[in-house]
């Protein structure tokens, strides 16, 4: 898989189907992540940071607002597994969310049912408030204001 952006290739792909189609695939894919080996997860979300830029912003706003859906049915566990494997890397390189629409991201988020929502930022405050201090301040650099305040960051 080296030197191949499979993931990337895939997040683009689940971002043109329908919604039947695009839920129960992206769900297995999810899942699937956390029987992956630590260096492929690290893989896995380098290349959808680096994908998620370069698809149509309409497409990736379907495909992140079932990506956040689908996490909410997950157990806290995975669903801070999966998140935390993302702010660390953003942690680490912060200018990967830069090139994200971090508005229309939060648009979508801010479209969830209400307690999809705090499923979704408690778990997020809860992994960013266990980061160390860089690493902690590398991440509420990129995170707009507005976020923070939907988030309680």
């Amino acid at each position: 898989m080296a030197g191949e952006n499979f993931a990337g290739n895939m997040i683009i792909n689940l971002a043109n189907l329908p919604d039947f189609l695009r839920n129960p695939i992206l769900k297995k894919r999810m899942v699937e992540f956390f029987s992956l080996p630590e260096s492929e997860k690290t893989e896995v979300v380098n290349n959808a940071l680096e994908a998620g830029p370069a698809i149509p912003f309409p497409n990736f706003a379907r495909l992140f607002k079932t990506w956040l859906e689908i996490l909410t049915t997950l157990s806290e566990e995975q669903r801070e597994g999966l998140f935390s494997a993302y702010i660390k890397e953003v942690a680490r390189s912060p200018q990967k969310l830069i090139t994200f629409h971090v508005d229309g991201i939060l648009e979508m988020f801010l479209a969830l049912e209400s307690n999809e929502r705090d499923i979704l930022a408690n778990t997020v405050k809860k992994i960013i408030d266990n980061l160390d201090d860089g690493s902690k301040r590398r991440v509420m650099m990129v995170v707009p204001e507005n976020a923070k305040k939907h988030l309680r960051l």
